[in-house]
C-alpha cells in the first residue's frame, strides 16, 4: 500500500525581512532563479499564523532576532500550475498572510540549500523590481508606506 501523501494547507505566510532604512532581504529559490521574500505554508502543528511566520523565518534564514509584525494584509491568489500537485485535488487558490520582520541592519542568513541558493540585500525599490511574485512585489511597495507612517515621515 502506498503511503498517504500529505497535502499542503492552502494558507501561507509571506515575511518581508527589512531594515529600518528599507533594505530588503531577497532569497533565490533553488533551481529556479526566482527571487522572493520568506514564504511558507501553514503546517498542522502550527498553533497560529505568527508561529508559521516564525518557523519559516528560522527554517529559511536562521533568523530569530528581530521584530515580527502582522501587517493584517491578506492575499488570495491562484496556485501556479507547477505547484498544484502539492495541494489536495480541487484546491486552486491559496490565502497568504503578510508579515514584516525588522532587523537593525543587513545580516547574513543561514540558507537551506534545498530551498534557497543565494541571498541579496537591496533597497526596497530594487527588491520590488527583482521579486517574481506579484504579492511579494506589492508587500515590498507597501513597506515604505508602513515605515514612513510609523516614523512620521512623508
Amino acid at each position: 500500500m502506498a503511503p498517504e501523501m500529505a497535502f499542503k494547507i492552502p494558507e501561507s505566510v509571506l515575511v518581508v525581512i527589512h531594515t529600518p532604512r528599507l533594505d530588503v532581504l531577497l532569497l533565490e529559490r533553488a533551481g529556479q532563479g526566482l527571487w522572493q521574500s520568506v514564504t511558507g505554508s501553514r503546517e498542522p502543528d502550527d498553533p497560529d499564523l505568527e508561529a508559521t511566520a516564525r518557523r519559516e523565518l528560522l527554517e529559511e534564514t536562521g533568523l530569530s532576532q528581530g521584530t515580527l509584525a502582522d501587517w493584517r494584509l491578506i492575499n488570495r491568489y491562484e496556485i501556479w500550475a507547477q505547484w498544484q500537485s502539492r495541494y489536495a485535488p480541487g484546491v486552486t487558490h491559496n490565502v497568504e498572510h503578510v508579515y514584516g520582520f525588522t532587523v537593525s541592519e543587513p545580516v547574513l542568513a543561514t540558507l537551506d540549500p534545498n530551498e534557497h541558493t543565494s541571498q541579496l540585500w537591496l533597497p526596497w525599490q530594487e527588491a520590488m523590481e527583482k521579486t517574481f511574485s506579484p504579492t511579494n512585489r506589492d508587500a515590498i511597495w507597501q513597506l515604505q508606506r508602513r515605515v514612513l507612517r510609523h516614523t512620521g515621515g512623508t
